[in-house]
């Protein structure tokens, strides 16, 4: 009597398997049986409902976009293809703001904002949890998590004032927290460059992430400064997670400004004496040399207070204008000023406006703009927020490529995109975006691993995957490996690249050639399946 043959519901053969450790790969077959991983070794008489030749390919865990801002696009079109393309498979929220929780006041700002957009989502939930159940429920082709916006629980509590947070005002924070962390959320997120989290005190960051501790949180940060105070943000980011009971991570860590370039030696010797004292410090980057954020954000956050009205109000009043530009022009003492980071107006680019009649000004740096209006830089800063009543997406050439090269080579640093995914058609298409958005992991794998050599593959692939994954305490994710779920990309290291460039960066990446989502097929030779398995991925503290 012959052996039964044995089967499985997807048999990935004669890959090179990279599992996720950092260890060398292994050329053997994998078999999938439902969601999980069910065998690695040889499979020569298995037999697979679908079967995917893997030779000359190299197989890995899916990969971990840390910092993605894909919360509303992945709604707007769940097939993710910027991303799925690039070989990720789950994506991480939360930097300042997350999708709750949320008052009825912030839940219907929210919704209508939406509403009113190209693509029009439906704002149904009212925290976090919900979101995630929503987003899951509505079909997405990956995984989501989601870190709690200091942010979201400042407006939630505080609003949008610039003062310190009464002691009620911290009890319901507190509160919020306990109830998002017990319903799966990974941790504590800030951005404190950004009204109105710049006006929250360290002191409050730490009760935030002590509610968190018990539930097993983390604390992941845009800190208070990347550029004239960056030490000082560094120290304070080790604080918040060392009095706060929890691990500490950098948001896409950089120095920015050429005069502040030669700090990162002495940010990498703070991580990783920190980390040789067992502390547990990381940090994650993007692999471009601009970084991305409103222009709105070239304005001193203390013009802010009360939220955009009131910036709009200043902003329509000649003396509060000459006030901005004192402070913008003078000094960057206390604030990030992101203008005066940028070598000059040719290095800030317009990517993406709110209102029609403005979409002349993307694609164009604001040195153009400027031109145009027949006003000087700062002025056309002014001019195009009050017009479009919008932050503006900007991006800001700011950051060294040996920087980027040497953070590159780090062991504890992961990556994320810090940007939407977004589609190369339709809506999408009618703003400008950052390349980061199609091409951040495909720009590690190709460009500084294959062609630079900074790194070796399977390292680069282990803080892809295994390494976030760790961090986060996530639950059988980041490794190829019998009983995990079988998140999983199939690509060529011979040939994955970034195609995306800021004059044309709505291009996808290169060389992913299958992607697998707990099991299903989301990718098939580099086209989506119609198929949606991404769930929502919880944290370790989840009751």
């Amino acid at each position: 009597m012959t052996d039964p043959v044995q089967t499985f519901d997807l048999i990935i053969r004669n890959g090179t398997v990279f599992d996720g450790s950092g260890d060398p790969p292994v050329h053997t077959d994998i078999g999938i049986a439902d969601d999980r991983i069910s065998v690695i070794g040889p499979l020569p008489d298995a037999r697979g409902g679908l079967e995917i030749d893997a030779s000359g390919h190299a197989v890995a865990p899916g990969f971990i976009n840390m910092l993605s801002h894909s919360y509303m696009s992945i709604l707007q079109d769940p097939r993710s293809l910027g991303e799925l393309k690039q070989g990720v498979t789950l994506q991480i929220f939360g930097e300042g703001n997350s999708m709750g929780p949320l008052t009825p006041q912030m839940h219907e700002r929210m919704r209508t904002s939406m509403l009113e957009g190209d693509m029009p989502v439906d704002v149904t939930w009212h925290t976090l949890a919900e979101y995630l159940m929503h987003a899951e429920s509505f079909g997405i082709s990956q995984n989501v998590a989601s870190y709690i916006g200091a942010t979201t629980l400042r407006t939630y509590a505080v609003g949008q004032d610039d003062r310190p947070a009464t002691a009620a005002e911290m009890d319901t924070m507190r509160g919020l927290v306990r109830d998002e962390m017990s319903a799966g959320a990974l941790g504590i997120g800030s951005s404190l460059i950004y009204p109105p989290a710049f006006f929250a005190s360290t002191e409050e960051l730490i009760e935030l992430c002590k509610a968190s501790a018990p539930y097993a949180g983390k604390y992941i940060s845009h800190m208070r400064s990347e550029s004239s105070d960056l030490i000082g943000a560094v120290e304070e980011l080790m604080r918040i997670g060392e009095e706060g009971g929890v691990p500490a991570e950098i948001y896409h860590l950089k120095a920015a400004g050429a005069e502040n370039w030669p700090k990162i030696d002495r940010v990498i010797e703070m991580v990783e004496g920190a980390r040789a004292d067992g502390r547990p410090v990381s940090a994650d980057m993007y692999t471009y040399t601009a970084g991305a954020t409103g222009l709105s954000n070239c304005i001193p956050p203390w013009f802010h207070d009360g939220g955009p009205s009131k910036l709009f109000e200043r902003l329509a009043d000649p003396s509060q204008r000459k006030a901005m530009r004192a402070s913008i022009e003078s000094s960057d003492e206390g604030w990030e000023n992101l203008y005066g980071r940028c070598s000059s107006a040719e290095d800030v680019l317009i990517l993406s406006v709110r209102k029609e009649e403005n979409r002349i000004y993307q694609g164009r740096t604001l040195a153009a703009i400027a031109n145009t209006l027949g006003v000087d830089p700062i002025e056309a800063i002014f001019t195009l927020v009050e017009k479009d009543r919008s932050r503006i997406t900007t991006a800001y050439f700011m950051i060294g490529e040996e920087n980027v090269r040497k953070q590159v080579a780090l062991p504890w640093m992961a990556f994320g995109s810090d940007s939407p995914s977004t589609a190369a058609e339709g809506a999408f298409l009618q703003g400008s975006t950052h390349p980061r958005a199609y091409g951040t992991f495909a720009r590690l794998l190709g460009h500084y691993v294959r062609d630079k050599r900074l790194v070796p593959l399977a390292k680069a692939i282990r803080r892809l995957t295994r390494f976030p994954a760790e961090n986060l305490g996530l639950d059988r994710r980041g490794r190829i490996e019998e009983g995990y779920f079988a998140d999983i990309v199939v690509f060529d290291p011979d040939t994955i690249a970034d195609n995306a460039t800021y004059q044309q960066p709505h291009q996808y990446a290169s060389g992913v050639r299958d992607v697998v989502v707990n099991g299903t097929m989301a990718l098939r030779d580099g086209e989506h399946t119609g198929r949606f398995s991404g769930r929502a991925v919880y944290g370790p503290g989840r009751r």
